[in-house]
């Protein structure tokens, strides 16, 4: 069965980093990268399934010979992890060890992973067939080091997105590997609780200074300058939020409000400069309303302890 257009893997072209990471996107749905190492080839995510796992695995075949292989799981999110049968168990055609929060493994164990999978196979079939939910097999909980021989991964943690999220710093490159704790046009925050977490979390990636930032869901030449993007947009969002809260407006709106025009924010105007709102995603839309919901739910606890 021919690859559908969305879902096929394809190497993008060098955009002036260095040499040694590889980006590859799925389609339209999700970058994910291969970085070259003296001792590893190393694979940032497993993607949606064995065919777009294995297209990653054709990819690297000029690098293999001589290195080991690893995988890392940003996170367990369906489109950067249920590629990870291609990894592990006697089956797998490409046996290597995969990296990740002990989240993240907990995550794909768990009875809403395998609900998600069951849904996604009923809505669309062939896609998902032949995932089969595979946990992450080398846990860390806050920072893990990789010693590439040249190149040195620094893991570390960076909630927010998802509890289990983690990034990579190569330092010698001065190049990050953001995964989902930024993206075009901003993060999704999974919920007042975590909003904190991630905006902690794009304030160490700000501070850490990249010469090259790398997106799963963002154009390969947004660089380093999207993360002060993402950083500027939580403000101005919890600026609004705050007014919005001193006129009156509930902590918690109804499931139902407008939130753009309860808080004065339209979508257009928490679009980076230089980018069309029209030309993307829908659900960013509604993820934008999401934050704005889980913003005046945060301030509002805030003003109640």
């Amino acid at each position: 069965m021919a690859t559908p257009e969305r879902d096929r893997v394809e190497l993008v072209p060098n955009g002036g980093w260095d040499e040694r990471i590889l980006v590859c996107s799925c389609g339209p749905l999700v970058n994910s990268f291969i970085v070259v190492t003296a001792r590893y080839l190393v694979f940032v995510d497993t993607l949606i399934n064995s065919a777009t796992a294995g297209a990653l695995l054709a990819i690297a075949e000029p690098w293999r010979a001589g290195r080991q292989l690893l995988a890392i799981n940003t996170h367990a999110d369906w489109d950067h992890a249920w590629g990870n049968h291609m990894f592990v168990g006697p089956q797998a055609p490409a046996p290597a060890p995969i990296i990740a929060s002990r989240r993240c493994a907990e995550r794909l164990r768990s009875p809403e992973a395998a609900e998600e999978l069951a849904a996604m196979q009923a809505r669309e079939p062939g896609r998902f067939d032949d995932v089969r939910l595979t946990p992450s097999t080398l846990l860390f909980e806050e920072r893990l080091t990789i010693d590439g021989g040249d190149l040195t991964l620094e893991l570390f943690a960076t909630p927010g997105h998802r509890a289990d999220h983690i990034s990579i710093f190569i330092p010698e490159l001065r190049a990050l590997l953001a995964g989902d704790a930024a993206e075009l046009p901003f993060p999704f925050v999974e919920s007042a609780a975590t909003m904190p977490d991630l905006r902690a979390s794009l304030a160490r990636l700000v501070a850490l200074e990249p010469q090259t930032a790398l997106y799963c869901h963002a154009p390969v030449g947004a660089g380093p300058d999207l993360l002060r993007q993402n950083s500027a947009y939580f403000d101005l969002v919890e600026g609004r939020c705050r007014k919005a809260l001193a006129r009156g407006v509930p902590a918690q709106p109804p499931a139902d409000a407008d939130l753009e025009e309860l808080v004065e924010f339209p979508f257009a105007e928490a679009v980076p400069a230089g980018y069309d709102p029209a030309a993307l995603e829908e659900s960013y839309r509604s993820g934008h309303q999401a934050t704005l919901r889980a913003m005046l739910e945060h301030l509002g606890g805030l003003l109640l302890s």
